[in-house]
């Protein structure tokens, strides 16, 4: 195998995953919680843009629930990231026998 021709894929792979990088933060992704009582938004890599929560959810009383709404939406959120994240570089990858490099973003 040549050692130059594999050096010029291996700099056209790096050249083609920062450009998926830069598209998966540009990417929005909404988790979600509670029939949508709680959403929050990320992009696709992985980091929270945004939290929504319903007015009728704001209740010292409710406090408890609130949280573990919150905290079920953004794992579902951070869940779909790395799904689009994991596609995205699977694209990169796909067919040359590579380990999974989604991995490598997180």
């Amino acid at each position: 195998m040549d050692l130059n021709n594999l050096m010029k894929q291996a700099q056209e792979m790096q050249k083609k995953m920062s450009v998926i990088q830069a598209d998966l933060a540009k990417k929005v992704i909404t988790g979600s919680a509670g029939g949508g009582m709680v959403e929050v938004t990320v992009n696709g890599q992985g980091d929270i843009l945004g939290i929504k929560i319903e007015d009728a959810l704001i209740n010292i009383d409710e406090k408890e629930m609130l949280q573990d709404l919150i905290t079920a939406a953004t794992n579902d959120g951070v869940r779909r990231a790395k799904e689009l994240s994991k596609q995205e570089m699977g694209q990169l990858t796909g067919g040359m026998g590579l380990p999974d490099m989604a991995n490598f973003l997180s």
